[in-house]
């Protein structure tokens, strides 16, 4: 089939990889988000898809909306078989939709039903899910909602942070986008309705939903601080600044902590949940690079008693 390949992240380039790599198929073309500002200088540059495109020679569309006639009238030009799409993230509008004969196929970071919107990964760390995977499903008007080609699943080892499963499903995932081109060209394969029941919302996680809640129990704050790695990056409060917290461990035979207090040792670093500790391992003080908490802590010279979160 001639595809023309939506995505923007860099957990997509995978996925376009094993398109380019395929001797099935033509991308003819790749749909990306605009030039965004990065960095200390804020310049702008190019999506790790748009770059990957570039280096294969393929041509790149960079739409501000997908619904921008120029870019519809291109897409018309190169009239595609199908659209594969991975976190391109822009919502297609129907007049976008109705251009492929085969219809825009995305690749997503869950089992549908469940965890439908923008972080599923995210979502199903923090909610200590024990399976995950992705599936390929033919995309509708409505979020995430459109009939299943093919699924993957992928455990979530307890000491996952999004960003590792993420990874993981990434290049899982890529050789299931490909597998299902071939379906769908073939013949062999055909979407199939999801189920009406299990379906969860997977919205994206905000700075204010990365806070860790002392007063939560230890397992609720580990999730959330490797739900939340590397982004938007779990946080807390020391001395009215923000301390981001990269690696945390729960500590099952230490429960004389309240929540939020600290305790430090020569090398170790606790602080106090609404059940049993947990032992600060990285943080990132405001402003500066992630640390050891242990040095972060012979630093500030922390008080007894001091806790974090006011």
């Amino acid at each position: 089939m001639k595809l023309v390949f939506a995505g923007t992240p860099e957990v997509a380039v995978p996925a376009l990889d094993a398109l380019i790599a395929s001797d099935r198929h033509e991308v003819a073309a790749v749909v990306t988000r605009p030039d965004a500002p990065a960095g200390r200088g804020r310049r702008l540059v190019a999506s790790p898809v748009a770059e990957r495109a570039e280096e294969a020679g393929i041509e790149v569309l960079k739409p501000v909306r997908p619904r921008d006639e120029d870019f519809l009238a291109r897409l018309r030009e190169i009239s595609p078989d199908c659209c594969p799409v991975v976190a391109y993230g822009a919502l297609l509008p129907k007049v976008a939709l109705d251009v492929p004969a085969r219809g825009w196929v995305n690749l997503h970071f869950s089992l549908l039903p469940a965890w439908r919107g923008a972080a599923p990964v995210q979502h199903a760390v923090m909610a200590g899910d024990e399976v995950t995977g992705a599936s390929t499903f033919l995309i509708e008007e409505g979020l995430d909602s459109g009939p299943v080609y093919g699924v993957l699943t992928e455990e979530v080892r307890p000491t996952d942070t999004s960003g590792d499963l993420l990874t993981r499903l990434a290049f899982a995932g890529a050789g299931l986008l490909a597998a299902t081109m071939d379906g769908i060209e073939d013949g062999t394969l055909h979407a199939v309705p999801q189920p009406v029941e299990g379906v969860t919302l997977a919205p994206k996680i905000s700075v204010e939903d990365a806070q860790v809640q002392w007063s939560a129990p230890a397992l609720r704050v580990d999730r959330v601080v490797r739900g939340c790695t590397p982004a938007p990056g779990a946080w807390t409060l020391f001395r009215g600044e923000r301390l981001k917290l990269v690696h945390a461990v729960p500590v099952l035979d230490r429960t004389d902590l309240a929540p939020g207090e600290l305790s430090v040792g020569k090398n170790n670093v606790y602080a106090g949940t609404g059940s049993h500790a947990v032992e600060l391992l990285w943080v990132q003080p405001q402003g500066k690079k992630p640390m050891r908490a242990a040095d972060w802590a012979r630093g500030v010279r922390i008080a007894h008693g001091e806790l974090l979160g006011l």
